[in-house]
């Protein structure tokens, strides 16, 4: 039997931080080696944080993740914005992969963290979302958008999230931006009696967002044809319904060469077509 993979998981004292803990404390391949997080949890055992007992491994802070060097094949990294994007790179500058679950960050700093991947030689990944269910989702939006071009995307969180549209959801309207082509006219000059009521517009698709108690995450996209409407909808209740998603892509970084955005790249290939500058 080959050695497991060593994992550690930046981000680790938040509710995904330890879900992510827990999964990987349950896989016989994979071995929890080191934990990142929150300034008040300095020290606390992760096991016992995310509910699974002593692991024997303590919460650290963010600017030691260099010394995972030679310890950890892979950093799961569940930290906000940039500065999760900034944990990355500092794990692939010491020769270890990350998978990034993030959004809301600047488009340099994704280069960043592209470039120090390619200094170091190591595959990584950043997904804005894990969820199997969302990604393909997403790719039946591919499928879909030739044949109804008019297309809306809303996505609704709950209040906590601080971004908006949702990574997921900014995703969405690129894939079916570039499926679909040219985007269609509206049948008329539309008039916003309240500012912003129509939404955004990201690649020529409106994204809507919605922000309440009670949500987890959820996508619905609506495409409108003469005398019908098709509907997708995707709708993740748990934390527990992205590690599916996170377990696969720590498996699958380490055979990665380069930096990979959107977790469709590491599913089958009848579900990866949209490979192209994408990367």
């Amino acid at each position: 039997m080959s050695a497991p993979l060593r994992v550690a998981v930046s981000g680790a004292a938040g509710r995904m931080g330890r879900a992510v803990v827990r999964a990987v404390c349950q896989q016989a391949d994979l071995q929890l080696v080191a934990a990142f997080g929150r300034q008040r949890h300095l020290g606390d055992d992760a096991g016992v944080l995310a509910g699974v007992g002593p692991v024997g491994v303590a919460i650290q802070p963010a600017e030691a993740i260099p010394q995972v060097r030679g310890r950890a094949d892979v950093l799961v990294e569940f930290s906000v914005g940039d500065p999760a994007l900034l944990n990355a790179a500092r794990a692939a500058e010491a020769g270890v992969r990350p998978v990034v679950g993030a959004t809301g960050y600047a488009a340099d700093s994704l280069e960043a963290l592209r470039q120090a991947c390619a200094r170091a030689g190591v595959g990584g990944v950043v997904a804005p979302n894990f969820a199997l269910g969302a990604v393909l989702l997403m790719r039946f939006c591919q499928l879909a958008a030739p044949y109804f071009p008019h297309a809306e995307v809303v996505e609704l969180h709950h209040d906590r999230k601080r971004d908006a549209p949702s990574g997921t959801a900014l995703r969405t309207a690129e894939l079916i931006a570039r499926a679909r082509g040219t985007a269609p006219q509206p049948a008329v000059a539309e008039e916003e009696k309240v500012a912003g009521a129509r939404g955004g517009v990201h690649h020529g698709v409106r994204v809507h967002s919605v922000r309440l108690p009670g949500l987890v995450a959820h996508q619905e996209v609506l495409f409108g044809g003469p005398g019908q409407v098709l509907s997708l909808r995707h709708d993740a209740y748990s934390e527990e319904s992205f590690l599916p998603g996170v377990l696969l892509a720590v498996r699958r970084v380490v055979g990665l060469s380069d930096l990979v955005v959107g977790l469709e790249h590491l599913l089958d290939t009848q579900t990866t077509s949209d490979s192209t500058g994408a990367r």
